[in-house]
């Protein structure tokens, strides 16, 4: 009866997970056409990494964002600098030449002018001041974010690729457990046949058979949705790296 509780609960959940993979491939929840599956028929690349070059981290949308927005704000930041030099455009004018002291400007017998754009610049000097502030503070707030975000990034990788490690060993010992159990279970069995134990203990021995098969089975999804994991976090996959194949 204990066992039989967990059911709907379990339902429930998996109900709950065919909802969200019938929205990963752009379908409704409950829409017919989605692909039916069981654990076993799930299998894991060749190889799983250990360890992956920074490089391969690069390729995350996260960090692509966060570097995008930090080119934007150094261009940003020499837009506005450039703008405080003044437009000076240099025109031409024929007229008659009168020498003093402040046409520094004229050679020979043309008189060159200065358009309005030299004096503009000047005298929004304190506005053109604080636009360079307010852009330099962006580039500041990009090139931390990109740092968090690296940080953040390389932390992510770094926890799922230890997870993958833990997950192997936990594979490993409960497939041995559920081997061991297995046995323990055909021997309690034959043993039941000849009247050497009683039913009770027979039940005792599959009821221990079945707990270490539903931990082997955990542990099996543990692995999987790790290995997923994994591949979130290389935002991609970890196959672009040269020589290694899915």
């Amino acid at each position: 009866a204990q066992t039989r509780a967990t059911i709907p609960a379990l339902q429930k959940q998996l109900a709950q997970t065919r909802h969200q993979l019938a929205v990963y491939v752009g379908k409704f929840p409950g829409e017919d056409g989605l692909p039916r599956f069981e654990l076993k028929d799930l299998v894991l690349p060749q190889q799983l990494p250990v360890s992956v070059p920074s490089a391969l981290v690069r390729q995350r949308p996260d960090i692509l964002v966060s570097e995008a927005q930090l080119h934007q704000a150094t261009a940003n930041l020499g837009m506005t600098i450039a703008g405080a030099y003044p437009n000076v455009t240099l025109s031409a004018s024929l007229g008659s030449l009168a020498t003093r002291p402040g046409d520094l400007f004229n050679t020979g017998s043309t008189i060159w002018s200065l358009g309005g754009n030299l004096v503009q610049p000047l005298f929004r000097g304190g506005a053109l001041e604080a636009e360079q502030r307010a852009a330099q503070a962006a580039l500041d707030q990009a090139a931390a974010q990109y740092r968090q975000t690296v940080l953040n990034a390389f932390q992510n990788v770094a926890d799922v690729l230890r997870a993958l490690e833990a997950d192997a060993a936990m594979l490993s010992a409960q497939t041995d457990a559920a081997g061991a159990s297995r046995r323990s279970l055909t021997l309690a069995q034959a043993q039941y046949a000849s009247g050497g134990i009683s039913f009770l203990t027979l039940l005792s021995a599959e009821e221990r058979d079945h707990q270490t098969q539903l931990a082997l089975i955990q542990a099996q999804a543990t692995r999987l949705a790790d290995s997923a994991a994994l591949f979130l976090a290389m935002g991609g996959g970890w196959w672009n790296q040269n020589g290694v194949t899915p």
